[in-house]
């Protein structure tokens, strides 16, 4: 199997190289989300590493296979609002996670780079039910205004912190009669370091045609409506 390695294009940017070949698929059509440069035409394995024990808010690093830093992830907090960023490796905001304030449904919006203006909304992530046992998120671009039916689904297990994501309604069928699909998958990984060292290590595999940067933001929002459960 060959390892994953980056290399850098024209433009300087983090481009990511094959870890295995393409998963078999019925549909392969891409999905971008954030940008078509995170988007791979083979399956792409990334790790997040998750410092416990700090005192201060969380941080992640995104790693490829070779241990080189894709994203991370911070907790922010300014005057009124407590949010989350990815970045690039060169500490770039490629999306901010709000938090939306009195809702119903705990809702998170995500913007464009460090914005938080409505015109630069790419996604809304809400919680499908009120109560749930399992974290389940209705995901919705912002091009979608009817958001009569999600354009994606994240079922997690809040104990085992896994999750899968799916493009549409698990079980539903789109327009031309294509089912649902599975495009990314989360496990915790259990290592020495996430007992000795305080981290917490999951493994992520996003599927070939992937916007792998869309799949670590919604799993950003996942990580923010587990947190907040933990604290209720």
């Amino acid at each position: 199997m060959n390892q994953e390695h980056h290399t850098d294009d024209k433009s300087g940017n983090y481009v990511a190289e094959p870890s295995c070949p393409p998963l078999p698929s019925t549909n392969t059509g891409v999905v971008s989300v954030i940008s078509p440069h995170y988007c791979a035409p083979y399956p792409v394995d990334l790790t997040i590493v998750r410092k416990v024990l700090k005192l201060t808010h969380d941080n992640y690093d995104v790693l490829d296979v070779n241990g080189n830093i894709v994203f991370t992830i911070k907790d922010e907090m300014t005057f009124l609002h407590h949010h989350r960023v990815l970045r690039d490796p060169a500490g770039v905001a490629i999306v901010t996670v709000y938090e939306k304030i009195k809702s119903m449904h705990r809702r998170f919006n995500v913007f464009k780079g460090d914005s938080k203006d409505m015109k630069d909304l790419i996604f809304t992530a809400k919680q499908s039910h009120m109560i749930q046992w399992t974290t389940k998120l209705d995901v919705f671009l912002a091009s979608d205004t009817k958001k009569d039916v999600c354009d994606f689904k994240v079922k997690g297990n809040w104990l085992e912190r896994s999750c899968i994501i799916y493009a549409g309604e698990p079980g539903d069928k789109d327009e031309d009669g294509a089912s649902s699909r599975v495009i990314a998958q989360m496990k915790k990984k259990h290592t020495v370091d996430s007992v000795v060292l305080g981290k917490d290590t999951f493994n992520v595999t996003v599927y070939p045609n992937i916007d792998y940067a869309f799949i670590i933001a919604l799993i950003t929002v996942l990580d923010a409506v587990n947190d907040a459960r933990a604290e209720s």
